[in-house]
């Protein structure tokens, strides 16, 4: 079945407003309907929702290689994180107590990346509950990435081949693109296409991905045998 784009990201909307509002405890109709406009505001801002994130996004890249991440947390330098949901430029994270400030500072503490800015911005609306202090990390891309858009290849082409070239110095293995469509695609994604890469983006990636691992430079072609 063809991914369906539009589907996955009215999906994805639908159930991060039934964790982030609708779920809360203690407040009127009113207070809300405020917290379902602040979500939809920054929907508007850092994109549809997602599940994970490939793992060369500015939001997950710094870890390691050999043992990739696609969902932020302490292993790529995240500290503090608490009720999370991730979008295609940014995640919420609504912790308690100091939560906030560590994420605050943890995201301050992070290596520069060259294609992007990461921000931080604490939320002054309910999420998730009453007592939960919800921040807003953005990824600010340098080159210009519409929200509601998906990621261009001349930003993703990059970012991608200086994740994957250096693990040749250490691969002994060569994936193959249904191996690693949930590494370079994210999630939701369908055979050649996700909320970050169009299905051009995605089908140029594919052929750029296979060119590679059959040059041998990542080793032979990992055989499924299940």
């Amino acid at each position: 079945m063809a991914f369906r784009a539009y589907e996955a990201a009215q999906d994805g909307y639908k159930a991060v407003e039934d964790y982030f509002v609708n779920r809360v405890q203690g407040i009127d109709e009113a207070q809300r309907t405020e917290s379902r406009h602040a979500l939809q505001g920054i929907v508007d801002r850092i994109g549809p929702a997602v599940d994970t994130y490939p793992t060369w996004h500015p939001l997950v890249s710094h870890h390691d290689d050999r043992h990739p991440v696609t969902t932020p947390g302490d292993r790529c330098g995240y500290e503090g994180l608490d009720h999370t949901r991730f979008f295609v430029n940014g995640f919420i994270s609504c912790p308690y107590g100091d939560g906030a400030d560590e994420i605050i500072a943890s995201v301050a503490a992070l290596p520069r990346h060259p294609a992007a800015r990461l921000t931080t911005e604490k939320l002054n609306v309910k999420f998730y509950s009453t007592d939960a202090k919800p921040v807003l990390v953005k990824c600010e891309w340098e080159k210009h990435v519409s929200p509601g858009e998906t990621i261009p290849l001349a930003i993703a082409m990059p970012l991608i081949l200086q994740k994957e070239v250096p693990c040749s110095e250490w691969s002994q293995v060569a994936e193959t693109w249904e191996s690693m469509r949930h590494y370079l695609l994210g999630s939701p994604r369908g055979a050649r296409s996700s909320l970050f890469l169009s299905q051009d983006a995605g089908q140029a990636v594919k052929k750029i991905w296979e060119a590679l691992i059959y040059t041998g430079m990542f080793g032979p072609i990992k055989v499924d045998r299940t």
